[in-house]
């Protein structure tokens, strides 16, 4: 386990607490939709909110995880229900870890289906 991975197994059990204790008490966590939470009261606030407002995590899977000194980063492949629609997409995280606690992540989707290129664009 890493501060990475134990930061994206809290949000698929739905565990606000272990969702806050992954994270540093100053930490910057940038989430791909765009919004920005500083600090673990910020990110505990935010995980209650999001689960108390019926969002589902059905699946986050890190399909590679590399750890390079204080940094990790891992692409992924995530599945939601929000507002009652269920998506899924492809994206990547870069985190920093201090004192094994994510001091800041930032988070990165993909804005359309992945394919290969055939010699024309869809």
């Amino acid at each position: 386990m890493s501060a990475l991975t134990d930061y994206i197994d809290a949000w698929v059990a739905h565990d606000i607490e272990r969702i806050a204790a992954a994270v540093a008490e100053n930490c910057v966590i940038t989430e791909c939709y765009g919004p920005i939470y500083r600090g673990r009261a910020r990110v505990r606030e935010w995980a209650d909110a999001w689960f108390a407002a019926g969002g589902i995590i059905h699946r986050w899977q890190i399909t590679d995880h590399l750890v390079a000194g204080d940094r990790e980063a891992a692409p992924w492949t995530f599945e939601c229900t929000w507002n009652g629609a269920r998506s899924a997409f492809d994206g990547a995280t870069i985190a920093t870890v201090t004192d094994g606690v994510i001091a800041d992540l930032r988070e990165y989707q993909t804005t359309a289906p992945l394919y290969d290129w055939q010699g024309s664009w869809r």
